[in-house]
Order: structure tokens, then C-alpha cells, then sequence
């Protein structure tokens, strides 16, 4: 559990920053005047090492890329979101010799914990900045990956356009999904939909579908914690996408199971005799996208090497450990190259995390889920 003197510090702070939608820059790796590419090289060897705590055992392969490349002894820990979070914060509180660089995800708790609070600070290489939309420049978005529905495709086509379709009693225990109070991003997602955009995009679906206004239930606020109770009444909850991927996608079953569980399971289809498929068009999202943050901490004394990996890892040598279906980056000049369906298609089906709004009312969120379960 947070801290409730850390988050409502993060919230308030988050508050103060974003009041009238202006965010403030997080403050810079250093506050020296950019150097040349050669030069950051030289500075980076000069430290000669650089420790890594990540979200992905995908990450050792970019820092296996990187030492070979560099010469620069690189240590990759793989960590969970929690895990990694509390052990950035106490480690930079303390000033202890720890992580020069950060991948993590979770924005609900990095964004407030680790950026607002000052444990963490973004660099973007030179030059680069460009690549990416605006507001994935501060805090640097590495990598989004995406979860989508999908269904079991040995009877033909689910025949579903609707997410309130996921709501009806037919589907009752056939919609699986990882528990939301195990997988943080999973919670983002139950949080962005009550946001008021979302929550008139689910009223205006529920009305195209059944041709009335949406009548809200006791305890509901708006159409997105409609939504939510909705579909808990028919879920199932595992504790392993992969797990959950496969019970979905088995052969040879009765029912026509449904499952919510990110897009890189695709890759075993093939391998594991799948039978799966995602729920396009289907209103008004087919699941979600989350960001993974790329960050120095405050406490990083390799920032040079933290730097430089930065701008390896946003080239096409180092991106391509992330480049296969599931992960996405928003930098225009690293495409996904197992996958036709580009980030921007994506993003334009798919509920997209923001940390702000899932910082401050995560916990409404879970409070409200604890009570319908």
C-alpha cells in the first residue's frame, strides 16, 4: 500500500502543476549545456558502468546490445512495478549508489512517486525530441505496450461491436481478465474509463446499442463505473496473462471464452495450437495502451552512461529487443515490425493511460471495485 503522506504530497504537487491544464517540466538529468554525441560517448566510458532496473527481461537484451556497442559494463534487474517504485524512492531519499536508469510502468505511482516527487528526472537525446508527440516528450515514453480483447475463434465470429455487449448475462463467467489489484495497469485502465471523457464515450455506445440513455445504479458515478460493474459481474480473474491467453485460446471448447490480455501473446498462436483472435471495431475502445517511462534517478552517479543508453535505446539497433507485437513506440522513426497495425492505429482504438488523471482517483477506483467484488 502508498504511503498516505506520499500520495496526497504527489497529488497536491501533481494539482499545483497541472492547474489549468499546463504541465511543468520535470527537471533535467543536469543542468549543463548539452554535449555532442562523442563527447556524451567519452563521459559514459569515462563512468564505465551502468545499472538498470526494469520492467522486462527484453531490457537485458537491449543492455546486452548496448555494452557490446559501448564497452560499458551494463547491469540489468528486473523488477515488479511495486518492487521497483518503493525501492527507487527509498534509494534516492537516501542518496544511495543504486539504479542509473529506469524503465518502469505503473503511472499512477511513477508519475506522482518518482517524477513529481523529484526521485526521478527525464532526459530526451539530443535531437530527438521531435520524434515524438508532445506530450510523450515529459516524462520520456520508452514504449507502450497495448492489452486488447480478444475471443476464441474455433465458432466463427463473436459477433460483438459493443463493449456493453461484455456486460450481458450470457457472457457470465466467460470474460477472463488479470486481477486489477495484481496487475497495476489493469486498475489504469478501470481508471481511465471513468474519466469524463470516457464515461460519455460508454453512455453514447450504451445508447447506440440498446436505443435509450443509460440509467445509472447505485454507487455508480458516471457510465464508465456502470461499465465497470458490468463486466465484474460476468469475469473471471486469473493471475497470469499468458495463462489467461491460453485458457481463452484452447481448442475443443463448449464455451466461447473472452479475455482481456496484452497483444504479445499473439506470439504463440502458432506454437501453442491458438485459436485467437482480437475483437476489432468494437465501441468505443478493444482494450488499452500504457506507457513504460524511461528515467534517471536522482541518484544515478552514471548519468552520462544513463544518458547515453537513453539514445541507444531510441535507435533502431536499440529498439529492436521491443520491436515486436505488443510494444510500440511513440518515436516516428521506430516502427513495430512483427506488426502491420501501426501505434498510431492503435492508439486511436484503444483507451491510452494518463497518469495524471490515474494518480488522482486510482484509489476511488479501487475503493469502488473492493465494494462490488
Amino acid at each position: 500500500m502508498k504511503k498516505l503522506t506520499a500520495i496526497m504530497l504527489a497529488l497536491l504537487l501533481c494539482t499545483m502543476a497541472f492547474a489549468g491544464g499546463a504541465k511543468e517540466a520535470a527537471p533535467a538529468a543536469e543542468s549543463a549545456a548539452p554535449m555532442s554525441h562523442d563527447d556524451l560517448v567519452k563521459a559514459a566510458q569515462a563512468e564505465g558502468e551502468l545499472n538498470l532496473y526494469t520492467f522486462s527481461s527484453r531490457s537485458a537484451k537491449v543492455a546486452e546490445l548496448f555494452e557490446n556497442a559501448y564497452g560499458i559494463k551494463t547491469t540489468s534487474t528486473q523488477l515488479s512495478d511495486s518492487e521497483m517504485i518503493d525501492k527507487v524512492s527509498t534509494e534516492a531519499a537516501n542518496n544511495v549508489a543504486a539504479a542509473d536508469l529506469i524503465f518502469a510502468q505503473d503511472s499512477s505511482r511513477v508519475y506522482p512517486e518518482l517524477i513529481m516527487a523529484g526521485y526521478t528526472t527525464n532526459y530526451v537525446p539530443e535531437g530527438k525530441e521531435g520524434l515524438y508527440p508532445a506530450e510523450y516528450v515529459d516524462p520520456l515514453v520508452y514504449d507502450f505496450c497495448n492489452k486488447i480483447f480478444a475471443y476464441n475463434t474455433e465458432k466463427g465470429d463473436i459477433g460483438i461491436t459493443n463493449v456493453w455487449q461484455l456486460t450481458e448475462p450470457q457472457y457470465k463467467d466467460l470474460i477472463h481478465f488479470k486481477d486489477p489489484f495484481s496487475e497495476s495497469v489493469n486498475m489504469n485502465f478501470f481508471t481511465m474509463v471513468t474519466r469524463d471523457d470516457w464515461a460519455e464515450k460508454l453512455a453514447d455506445a450504451y445508447k447506440d446499442l440498446y436505443g435509450k440513455d443509460i440509467v445509472l445504479s447505485a454507487g455508480s458515478k458516471n457510465a464508465g463505473y456502470e461499465w465497470i460493474k458490468g463486466i465484474y459481474q460476468n469475469a473471471v480473474l486469473g493471475k497470469s496473462d499468458t495463462t489467461i491467453a491460453e485458457n481463452v485460446g484452447a481448442k475443443g471448447q463448449d464455451n466461447q471464452l473472452i479475455g482481456l490480455f496484452t497483444y504479445n501473446k499473439f506470439r504463440n498462436n502458432e506454437a501453442k495450437d491458438l485459436a485467437l483472435d482480437v475483437i476489432f471495431d468494437m465501441e468505443p475502445f478493444a482494450g488499452f495502451m500504457y506507457p513504460v517511462y524511461a528515467q534517471i534517478p536522482s541518484n544515478s552517479k552514471h548519468v552520462n552512461a544513463a544518458k547515453l543508453f537513453i539514445d541507444f535505446a531510441t535507435t533502431p539497433e536499440g529498439w529492436a529487443p521491443y520491436a515486436i507485437l505488443g510494444d510500440y513506440s511513440p518515436n516516428t522513426n521506430l516502427p513495430n515490425t512483427e506488426d502491420p497495425i501501426s501505434f498510431d492505429e492503435w492508439s486511436q482504438m484503444l483507451v491510452v493511460e494518463d497518469p495524471v488523471w490515474c494518480s488522482a482517483h486510482r484509489a476511488e477506483v479501487e475503493e469502488f471495485i473492493s465494494q462490488i467484488m
